[in-house]
């Protein structure tokens, strides 16, 4: 039901030169004729019911016999008559159906055979309209044996199961007890055929009452009660195929897609037939595996018009190779092999009858045999109990396809595996693309002027309105890029959204290299400056680019006043070029991700929704798939479970055959696709549910988002701590964070020592002052810290380049930092790096710009390129090997603007520690254990001293837990302490500065929860608690969260109940 693998298969196709055809097996069901097929016109209460319920010796048409019939005669809702039989079998029960219905060889062998019964239930029967709960079955089995006595059986056939499922559609299950025991009926003897039959009546009269409380009175409308019930309703459904044969198609098919897994899921994404014939232009459809319509009415031995009916309504007929469906033999439902050929020879015959042509089709699920362990081990993993049974699913050759239905005989052979595929792949339009090539954006008129005239009068506004040469050309440079290849929309998107944030009192972190992009800067949309380090005059806008390649970026300049005016200058510059956000032709896609605060998020998101409207705002969808880990796991545990011993070898190579399988779909974090008014999403992709959990409210696209982020607009919109946090920080101190200075003295020197924390390193276990400051707190970048200990923003920067790449610090610029071979400041840090220093040696900007993109990606050097670097005596052999080992870099303005959050939040940690620890504590509440560090600094120092013990043992919660253990002891050892949580004064949520220290919110014990937290605020609003009893009450906390609280002290000098002693 799910056709995520398109875009692959057109890139597969397409390198492989061949023809893709595009289509899904879906499951089907029928909502036209889902109770009757072709009902009579007749009042639903004057027409004769005839109820009939079987026992037989098994599930089989084809090997089961019948045991016994019963049957009541309904009319006008009561019931005139009854007919009961047992029947003689022409083999011994087996004993589980004389478990499951009392009825023994001994009441059977005097009992009438078939041949006496069937006449006469016939006789009873008459011209009524049979009815039975789940009638096929029992239709299939009376049919066949009027079949073996050349009688007619051509009653019409009402179904209570299908009924009851859609005009019941609550219960979990339809089974005949559970819809009685639902109605209140007493049922009799269960799986005795005459008092089931009884029990079938009763709960036909019921439904049909329903039925008539609708509206519907003659039973030829009954089929519409399905229309008039919720689409909740779970009605059996079958296999079948559906191709694509051109746009119209494909189209049509993401529509059903869509709707499958939006409005029709149950277990599976499933489509109604209805909708199918509403949506057929461009679509071939074909009559499925052995779970399709075709092959299980057969096996139920439906009527010939019910079989003539599902033969008409597909384009073509399907069989499998035998062996595909040798699990009916095995478990008695078919004879034998033979009786499977004889299957598909009829669905040949019947192909012939009805001009509808037929075709051997794979039923493929693995490509070659001996993958089929694969398939067993993922089966098992699920619990399927037949996972062990061999399969053979694999893509068969067409020798093998020919050979697999030599029983048809040559020429029909050839005509099922050969001459009927082609015709209906000749259908297929060629160069049918899943997704479109182009991008498509969406339409906000006159963004281009917009932009422009917005990015002038900033720049105007900061530079003047002569602006300097520097900035007027890369301003023109990048505007021509982004106004030509109609990227102003984009721009104007993140500048609104930036804006609305802004307006909101959250500030906005940028990722990526967006920084880049100084018309990026001037649109409000990132707070980095790409341009060169430079000076400039708030006042006289004089503007003064620096040339000393020792400084790196705007911040570390020193303080200087402007020689025109005399006003202190602003320093601003991070040196980026723009070629690493749009490439070097400047027509890469922007991709601009913004960091909102995650209180913000959903808000961002919602603004989003306003400014294109809902329907035209999906979330980002997710594939997510067996890691490598989970598949080693699970093909440990299959030959655990088959006992069977396998090398430690064979175990990783299969764990290699099933690592990257799909497991299950979800959401980008904050990703969002925007749609453009003018076309509809099934233009680029179905839509769904991330992990079809319709509860969630999110619609997600079916692909994967980075197989369309291409062609339709993506925005990420993620939710971050450190907005948060500096939201939380500037209420509670005043002080704007905006106007914090990057170049702050004392906030500089914690990322190299402890003086401006006044602290040693005995007391805290590092020699940096960053615990608890976002990117530079962690145990691996303090070392860092420690061991470059930076005194410049422009080296900050570049530590936050390395310790987010992968193979850039260990055994790379570390090793080469430590041997005194190169310099912090030499070292490759950040992609744009590579292209700077490579452009100041002299090699052309293209080179340059293409050895970062290979560097970053993680491919290395060409030989090419590395030919070129080695012959330069300007380029020093260590950055050769430097560029070889790395796996990944991080972006520098990626870096910058994590770095400027970063050094806010620790500018509040010097200054305003109170401030600084307590939104620390509240971002970070879950993993605060008030129990715990509110006992001291001795007790936390012990709970440290035994997680480290367990070292690479901690849980996920207990490293969480260490970190904020770490905080806290830096928080005594300032001279800051906890108070008590009380009962009144405590938040739910925030942690509280106090005069006496730092008060922790309620939810801070384990064990006592948000929800508990939540309504003793509500409660303690109204009115002092009287007592422990009145607490609990009126809060309606449970036993155990009145003891948590009594154990921490919250309710000391709060008597247990309201009475009053005499004594």
């Amino acid at each position: 039901g799910v056709v995520q693998c398109f875009p692959e298969v057109y890139e597969a196709a397409r390198r492989a030169g061949i023809k893709p055809i595009y289509g899904v097996e879906a499951y089907v069901f029928d909502d036209e004729f889902p109770v009757m097929v072709s009902p009579p016109s007749i009042n639903i209460l004057e027409a004769e019911y005839v109820v009939t319920d079987i026992e037989t010796t098994g599930l089989s048409t084809q090997n089961d016999e019948i045991i016994e019939i019963g049957a009541v005669k309904v009319k006008n809702g009561k019931i005139i008559d009854t007919f009961s039989a047992l029947v003689k079998p022409q083999r011994p029960l087996p004993a589980n159906i004389t478990r499951l219905t009392g009825i023994t060889n001994d009441m059977l062998k005097s009992s009438p055979s078939f041949t006496q019964v069937i006449p006469n239930f016939l006789d009873f029967l008459g011209n009524s309209i049979f009815v039975a709960h789940n009638a096929g079955f029992d239709a299939g089995f009376i049919r066949r044996d009027c079949q073996k006595l050349n009688l007619p059986f051509n009653n019409r056939i009402l179904d209570t199961l299908a009924l009851s499922q859609i005009v019941l559609s609550n219960l979990k299950n339809h089974k005949l007890d559970t819809v009685a025991k639902h109605l209140k009926i007493k049922m009799g003897s269960h799986h005795r055929a005459v008092d089931d039959a009884n029990t079938a009546a009763l709960i036909l009269k019921h439904l049909l009452s329903q039925v008539i409380n609708t509206g519907i009175s003659n039973l030829s409308d009954i089929n519409k009660i399905y229309g008039l019930s919720s689409k909740d309703v779970h009605l059996k459904s079958y296999h079948a195929t559906l191709l694509v044969k051109n746009k119209e198609g494909l189209g049509n098919l993401y529509k059903l897609i869509s709707l499958a897994h939006m409005d029709y899921f149950y277990r599976n994404p499933r489509i109604p037939k209805s909708l199918i014939n509403s949506a057929r232009q461009g679509l071939i459809l074909g009559s499925g595996c052995q779970a399709g319509e075709l092959f299980q009415g057969l096996l139920r031995n439906c009527c010939p018009t019910e079989i003539e009916q599902i033969i008409n309504y597909y384009d073509y007929l399907e069989i499998q190779p035998v062996d595909n469906n040798d699990f009916l033999v095995r478990n008695g439902m078919i004879s034998s092999k033979g009786a499977l050929q004889d299957l598909n020879k009829r669905i040949y015959e019947l192909g012939k009858k009805f001009d509808k042509p037929v075709v051997l089709t794979g039923d493929v699920h693995f490509l070659h045999p001996e993958e089929e362990i694969c398939r067993k081990i993922l089966l098992k993993a699920q619990d399927f109990h037949d996972a062990e049974h061999e399969s053979r699913l694999y893509f068969r050759t067409t020798e093998e396809m020919l050979r697999e239905c030599e029983y048809l005989g040559e020429k029909a052979a050839r005509e099922v595996v050969i001459d009927n595929t082609n015709k209906i792949a000749d259908e297929i339009e060629p160069d049918l693309k899943p997704i479109p090539d182009e991008l498509y954006t969406p339409v906000i008129e006159g963004a281009e002027s917009e932009i422009v005239e917005m990015t002038y009068r900033k720049a105007r506004d900061l530079y003047g309105s002569d602006l300097p040469d520097m900035v007027s050309k890369r301003i023109e440079k990048e505007l021509k890029s982004i106004v030509d290849n109609g990227y102003s929309v984009i721009y104007l998107i993140a500048h609104k959204l930036v804006k609305k944030s802004l307006e909101d009192g959250y500030l906005v972190g940028s990722r990526g290299s967006v920084g880049s992009s100084l018309v990026a800067t001037l649109c409000g949309i990132t707070e980095v400056n790409p341009l060169p380090p430079h000076y400039r005059c708030p006042q006289c806008k004089k503007t003064i680019f620096v040339e000393d390649s020792h400084v790196g970026v705007g911040p570390d300049l020193p303080d200087k006043s402007c020689p025109d005016c005399g006003s202190v200058m602003k320093n601003h510059g991070f040196n980026i070029p723009f070629e690493v956000f749009m490439g070097f032709e400047g027509d890469k896609f922007p991709d601009i991700d913004l960091n909102f605060s995650g209180e913000y998020q959903s808000r961002a998101h919602k603004f989003a929704e306003e400014l294109f409207g809902k329907n035209n705002v999906f979330r980002a969808g997710t594939i997510s798939t067996i890691a490598e880990k989970t598949a080693f796991g699970f093909v440990k545990c299959y030959f655990e479970e088959v006992s069977d011993e396998k090398s430690s070898y064979e175990i990783k190579r299969l764990a290699t055959g099933i690592t990257g399988i799909k497991r299950t779909t979800g959401q980008h974090p904050g990703g969002i696709m925007i749609l453009p008014r003018d076309k509809q999403i099934y233009d680029f992709t179905p839509i769904q549910y991330p992990a079809n959990d319709k509860r969630s409210g999110v619609v997600t696209t079916h692909f994967d988002y980075h197989s369309i982020s291409n062609r339709l607009l993506k925005l990420d919109l993620l939710g971050h701590d450190d907005p948060t946090v500096l939201k939380i920080l500037e209420e509670e101190t005043g002080y704007d964070a905006k106007k914090i200075s990057l170049d702050d003295e004392k906030t500089m020197r914690i990322f190299s020592s402890l003086d401006s924390l006044n602290l040693n390193s005995e007391d805290i276990g590092t020699t940096v002052g960053t615990l608890g400051v976002p990117e530079f707190g962690t145990r691996f970048v303090r070392q860092m810290l420690e061991e470059t200990k930076p005194t410049t923003f422009s080296e900050l920067v570049r530590i936050s380049g390395l310790s987010h790449g992968t193979d850039v610090w260990l055994n790379n610029a570390q090793t080469l930092i430590s041997k005194g071979i190169a310099t912090l400041t030499d070292v490759i840090a950040t992609r744009d790096d590579i292209m700077t220093y490579l452009i100041h040696k002299g090699n052309k900007p293209s080179v340059a710009f293409n050895i970062m993109e290979d560097v970053r990606k993680g491919k290395g050097l060409k030989p090419e390129f590395e030919g070129i670097l080695s012959k330069s005596k300007k380029i020093d052999k260590w950055f050769i090997e430097s560029c070889k080992k790395i796996k990944y870099l991080f972006p520098k303005a990626h870096a910058v603007a994590y770095v400027i959050m970063a050094f806010r939040i620790a500018f509040y940690k010097v200054h305003f520690p109170e401030a600084f620890y307590s939104t620390y504590f509240t971002v970070r509440a879950d993993d605060f254990d008030a129990s715990l560090i509110l006992q001291g600094q001795n007790k936390i120092k012990e709970a440290m001293e035994q997680l480290v013990k367990k070292d690479k043992y901690m849980t996920s919660k207990e490293k969480s837990l260490y970190t904020v253990l770490e905080v806290a002891n830096e928080m005594y050892q300032r001279g800051i302490q906890f108070v008590p949580i009380d009962l009144y004064k405590s938040d739910v949520k925030r942690f509280k500065i106090t005069s006496e220290g730092i008060l922790p919110p309620i939810c801070t014990l384990p064990g006592l929860g948000s929800t508990a937290a939540h309504n003793i605020s509500i409660e303690r609003e109204k009115g002092k608690f009287s007592s422990i009893e009145d607490l609990r009450k009126r809060t309606r906390v449970t036993r155990n969260v009145i003891q948590i609280l009594k154990d921490n002290g919250v309710l000391r000098g709060l008597q247990e109940t309201d009475q009053l002693s005499l004594f």
